[in-house]
């Protein structure tokens, strides 16, 4: 499969390394040339540097043989237009998009050429139930579509896919979609809404 990442931040990166690392063929796009730079020497993927709301970069970047856009900036308002012009001007099958601010969710849909829009693209929940609290992650019923990335306690950051078992206090960093944000809120143990939820 051939994808297109959107930004290269921490969310963009770590999304293009997992598709690296999956075999699959990933181009990314940074408009900050250092950041570019940066990506580049991480090998194995395509970098551009350039604003992916340019058809003129997404030209240099071949959304024609793409399979799969990421919009991974940092910014809603340029992940809408990378959706937006992917789907109607290069007729991208699929589009994924981060959220932000959870009050913009309402307008990632397919009216903006989304297919699938994901919350932020992470969840940042303190646990407070003990349903939760001594359990390990992979022993956790998370919802489809979610994964714990990290456990953040105190000043340490622990592998969401860890054998440590999880603690009252403890922050877990977590990806997941929109309409699966609650289910993984009541598994982790954590504060109840989502960020799809009409006006949270």
């Amino acid at each position: 499969m051939r994808v297109m990442v959107a930004g290269a931040g921490v969310w963009g990166a770590y999304i293009a390394d997992h598709l690296v690392e999956q075999g699959h063929e990933v181009v990314v796009v940074e408009q900050q040339a250092a950041v570019a730079a940066r990506e580049r020497e991480r090998g194995g993927r395509v970098v551009i540097a350039g604003d992916a709301c340019e058809p003129s970069v997404l030209d240099r970047a071949g959304l024609q043989a793409v399979d799969t856009v990421v919009a991974a900036t940092g910014d809603d308002e340029d992940n809408l237009v990378v959706s937006l012009l992917a789907k109607r001007s290069y007729g991208v099958p699929r589009v994924v998009a981060r959220v932000n601010n959870p009050k913009n969710a309402w307008l990632f849909t397919q009216d903006w050429g989304v297919d699938t829009a994901v919350s932020a693209p992470a969840i940042l929940t303190r646990l407070l139930d003990a349903a939760a609290a001594g359990s390990r992650v992979t022993d956790l019923d998370l919802p489809q579509r979610s994964v714990v990335v990290a456990v953040v306690r105190g000043e340490q950051v622990l592998p969401g896919g860890g054998s440590d078992p999880l603690e009252p206090g403890d922050e877990v960093l977590a990806v997941t979609a929109l309409d699966a944000e609650p289910a993984l809120r009541q598994a982790l143990g954590g504060q109840a809404g989502g960020s799809h939820t009409p006006g949270s």
